[in-house]
């Protein structure tokens, strides 16, 4: 089912449509510096950038590569939990930078320390590259917080593409006991890489995030020839979150999906398949909003402020 946008962003998609089918007129080809550009314009409404107290930009040193984070606390000399942060933008685009606003948000609404991680991304370091850097930045956390006092416990928070690194982080700790999870926040996650949940056709076209864009992603992401090799069917599926192995010893997970998002129904079946396999799920529908609603602040803020809301509640009851 087609989902109803809010009144709030009429005049922001009637922009956006005019632009994709003036490029779609003009045979505009996807490229990654062009994808890129636009997300970074989204920067623009998120004008309301909250101050904390301390921010500091470190990074984890590896023998060949180096994985910059930017971490924030409200209140370093307070035990505070945990929050690693893994921004959105189709495993290609996005940055820490991008998502600062965010991550101040979250660290002043929630009082929590967050770590936000600038992972590598598709196409130059394509699939599972920036996965690895989110599960070292995850699994070595502590090494950068010796100017801040934390809690022990870990939450991972992911929007989109972030989503999906949670949720396969999560996916990967059921076997790998390096990688501890105490619960997980997802906001309208990508979950299954096969493309195969109903909204997107529903919500295909006109919500900004459309159907072709993400399938483009995903080739990018894991490097996949026109006709896929049934090698590359498998590692497509083996990756998708939403397939693989759900029990009830995932994370107790949040999670929000957006009326309007081509990601809808597969988080939707997420949360669901969560729900059965026993884990502890809270899912809150934004029924009238679009997929990357959480980088429109200026024009959707009641909406914004209603998720970390959410958020600081679901931190609270731990």
């Amino acid at each position: 089912m087609r989902g109803i946008v809010s009144p709030k962003l009429t005049d922001f998609l009637a922009l956006a449509n005019s632009n994709i089918a003036l490029a779609k007129q003009n045979n505009v080809q996807f490229t990654p510096a062009i994808l890129r550009e636009n997300l970074n314009k989204l920067g623009a409404l998120m004008s309301d950038s909250p101050s904390v107290n301390y921010i500091a930009d470190k990074a984890f040193t590896l023998t060949d590569r180096a994985i910059p984070v930017r971490v924030y606390s409200p209140a370093p000399e307070q035990p505070l939990p945990v929050l690693v942060h893994f921004h959105g933008g189709g495993h290609m685009c996005g940055s820490v930078a991008l998502y600062d606003p965010i991550c101040r948000h979250l660290a002043s609404i929630v009082q929590c320390v967050v770590i936000s991680v600038e992972y590598r991304l598709a196409p130059e370091y394509p699939y599972p590259a920036g996965l690895d850097d989110c599960e070292h930045a995850l699994i070595h956390y502590a090494e950068l917080l010796d100017e801040v006092n934390h809690q022990d416990s870990v939450t991972i928070i992911g929007d989109s593409a972030g989503g999906a690194i949670c949720t396969s982080l999560s996916m990967k700790s059921l076997t790998d006991k390096q990688i501890k999870i105490d619960q997980q926040i997802l906001i309208y996650p990508s979950v299954d890489y096969t493309l195969s949940s109903p909204s997107l056709d529903s919500n295909g076209t006109g919500f900004l995030l459309e159907t072709p864009r993400i399938k483009w992603y995903f080739e990018q992401y894991f490097q996949l020839s026109e006709s896929l090799s049934k090698q590359q069917i498998e590692q497509v599926k083996q990756a998708s979150p939403l397939l693989g192995p759900i029990n009830a010893h995932l994370p107790k997970t949040l999670i929000f999906t957006a009326g309007c998002d081509p990601l809808r129904d597969e988080g939707i079946a997420y949360a669901n398949a969560l729900t059965a396999a026993g884990v502890e799920v809270e899912h809150h529908a934004f029924d009238g909003m679009i997929h990357a609603y959480m980088l429109l602040h200026d024009l959707v803020k009641e909406e914004c402020m209603a998720t970390y809301q959410h958020i600081a509640a679901f931190m609270a009851k731990t």
